[in-house]
């Protein structure tokens, strides 16, 4: 009796599986479907869909109007995009992703004026789709002769800026041979890794089973390119037949064989490679009576649930203990999950975070199918919904929010969701130079502006949210402001001739003459940077994006205090501030001078105003004339002289000054 073994990963991929489930899924609906192309390399697979009411079509124009288009896994250029678009036709879009990423990886390269070469059958759809998606027309390569070729022709070929992908099913030996053609270490050449994941592991797992095997069956449909891929890997350990369902067996002609292997392309359903599976062991045991029942159905169901290091499963768990939970993932493995898998929070313990029943997603770590266990991780799939989720906030330029953790070599780290978030010191929106470490255990806003694949790591910017929220304040500042309106706003800055202040996002200037009432040099004298100011606008200039603020406020007028407070024949003390050749000028209050013309200094007549009074002397006056218009106060000390009392008023009233129009010509 032989021995039948089914390779590691046999069967669906990821994006097959995908397309074939949206296909359904609408169909399910009672939607009108109609497939660009066979949804999938199996003929089984579009005949039932065919039964249940899908189209298949091999162009766009042959659709009708209300059916819904569904592109397949393989993709398409960007003309069936505009076609469908312009027909206005529902759209579902199966592309796979990782075909999705080779599409903007081509367009981003040829657009910058890179000469795409793309590894492949130029007659497989994936290729054509890929090809649509140039700006510039791409080369197309088979193998790595068609390469040699290509290079060989075109003498000048490294000159010009190079890109490689290849198509995802694309043989991973005859790539290797390609990579040995390409120059290394020239900036100028990029090779992209776009081989599916799955496409490797399943001819990787092929052609291991294929090495040990007498004999192996290669399950898929005849023009499925990774089923005629996997069966090429195959036949080069041993004899390989490719068949695309159990029904082609009976008509094989199978030497007699110790060993079996079965493999199945991407395009193959797990219900197909389990028919061909239960066919060969009937073959095996001679069975003749197709009803009598020989194979415990469910245990065969369960055999072929098979698991990989990486896959996401679901789980319910069984046992919680103090150091890991059990789960049951509905195959023969057993699950565990350790402590440091569940959770990174060193606080916690299995029951505080899952209960018997729960079902749970988890990650495969590790399989060991000799023991039948399988080591899992609840963490690694909230880091992978983490990763998914920068992406998507990438995508759409989402503000996220989280703590500085770290201050590393030139910037900070922060983690959402799970992954590590790498900020330059130049996004951190500090100054040039300035500390890191003002930013430690604080909470910021950040956009992410570049994921890392493969390694989930991502950079974030918190200049492009500050940035952002100024031009903001901008907007909303323009739309409300007008002359008059008041805002407390910090000073940002100073200079010569005023002080900039920022009104939350956009900043004004307070002229040096509006920051005080007095005369000052520098508007150090009155505010500093950091200071808190509450200002008006007294003018906007909206084309310039200029904003002259006022500071003074009009109740701390000194004129106008004065005018509150004194009257003409009152009699106050003053301080001299200044002397000239006709007289001396005397502060009353702080701003408002009053002048003490030569006549009103003494009862007498005299020559030199020094001979009387000296800067800084305090002195009693009277108030004799207030000139509200000019602002020009006359006081006198002559008036105060018991015996003086009447002699020559009227001169002072001749010769009335303001603190304004003291002149510099000082005595």
């Amino acid at each position: 009796m032989s021995e039948i073994t089914i390779a590691e990963s046999a069967g669906f991929c990821f994006g097959v599986d995908r397309a074939v489930k949206m296909v359904y899924n609408e169909l399910g609906k009672n939607t009108r479907v109609a497939t660009l192309g066979p949804i999938i390399h199996n003929q089984d697979v579009v005949n039932d869909m065919l039964a249940k009411g899908a189209r298949v079509i091999d162009s766009v124009d042959e659709l009708e109007p209300d059916e819904t288009v569904v592109i397949r896994s393989h993709g398409v250029g960007r003309d069936v995009y505009e076609q469908i678009e312009a027909r206005g036709n529902r759209m579902i879009d199966a592309t796979c992703p990782f075909v999705s990423r080779i599409h903007k990886i081509v367009a981003e390269m040829s657009e910058k004026g890179y000469l795409v070469f793309i590894a492949g059958d130029a007659l497989h759809p994936e290729v054509q789709g890929t090809v649509g998606h140039c700006s510039q027309k791409p080369a197309v390569f088979k193998d790595n002769y068609e390469l040699n070729d290509i290079f060989a022709k075109s003498g000048n070929i490294f000159k010009k800026p190079l890109a490689f992908v290849a198509q995802t099913t694309y043989n991973i030996n005859i790539w290797q041979e390609c990579l040995k053609m390409i120059p290394k270490d020239d900036p100028n050449i990029i090779v992209y890794d776009t081989i599916c994941n799955a496409t490797e592991k399943r001819q990787t797992d092929a052609a291991e089973l294929a090495r040990r095997s007498d004999i192996m069956l290669v399950v898929g449909g005849k023009h499925s390119s990774n089923t005629v891929k996997l069966s090429e890997v195959c036949s080069r350990y041993c004899k390989t037949y490719h068949i695309e369902n159990s029904d082609e067996l009976s008509a094989l002609k199978l030497p007699d064989a110790g060993k079996i292997g079965i493999t199945a392309g991407a395009s193959t359903p797990a219900h197909i490679i389990k028919e061909v599976f239960l066919a060969m062991s009937e073959y095996e045991n001679n069975i003749t009576n197709p009803e009598e029942e020989v194979f415990d159905e469910a245990a065969i169901d369960k055999s072929f649930k098979k698991i990989h290091t990486g896959e996401k499963v679901k789980g319910i768990v069984v046992s919680v203990g103090n150091a890991e939970i059990t789960v049951d993932l509905g195959t023969k493995h057993t699950g565990y999950v350790k402590l440091e898998d569940l959770t990174d929070d060193p606080s916690k313990k299995p029951a505080d975070l899952v209960s018997v029943g729960d079902e749970i997603d988890l990650i495969v770590i590790k399989v060991n199918d000799a023991e039948g266990t399988a080591a899992l991780s609840r963490r690694k799939v909230e880091e992978q919904e983490g990763y998914e989720k920068i992406m998507k906030a990438k995508e759409e330029g989402t503000v996220l929010e989280g703590v500085v953790q770290h201050i590393v070599n030139k910037g900070v780290t922060l983690n959402v969701y799970g992954v590590r978030v790498f900020i330059p010191a130049s996004q951190t929106g500090l100054p040039r130079g300035a500390e890191l470490d003002s930013l430690l255990k604080q909470k910021v806003q950040f956009k992410i502006i570049e994921v890392t694949e493969g390694r989930k790591r991502a950079v974030g910017s918190i200049r492009e949210v500050l940035n952002a929220q100024k031009e903001e304040a901008k907007a909303k500042f323009w739309d409300d402001a007008e002359v008059g309106k008041t805002y407390v706003g910090k000073v940002k800055s100073l200079t010569s001739f005023g002080a900039f202040v920022d009104l939350g996002g956009i900043d004004g200037m307070v002229h040096i003459s509006e920051l005080s009432w007095k005369r000052i040099k520098h508007p150090s004298e009155v505010v500093s940077v950091g200071d808190t100011l509450e200002v008006y606008i007294k003018d906007l200039d909206r084309e310039a994006n200029r904003i002259s603020l006022g500071f003074k406020k009009a109740e701390d007028n000194p004129w106008e205090i004065f005018m509150s407070n004194y009257k003409v024949g009152d009699v106050v003390k003053a301080t001299i501030v200044s002397t000239t050749s006709f007289g001396a000028f005397a502060q009353i209050i702080d701003g408002v001078d009053g002048l003490i013309h030569i006549s009103q200094l003494a009862d007498k007549k005299v020559e030199n105003v020094k001979d009387v009074v000296s800067v800084g002397d305090e002195v009693d006056v009277k108030i004799i004339d207030i000139d509200s218009d000019s602002k020009r106060i006359s006081i006198s000390m002559r008036a105060l002289l018991e015996n003086d009392e009447a002699e020559d008023n009227s001169d002072a009233d001749e010769v009335v000054y303001s603190s304004e129009e003291k002149s510099e010509d000082e005595e």
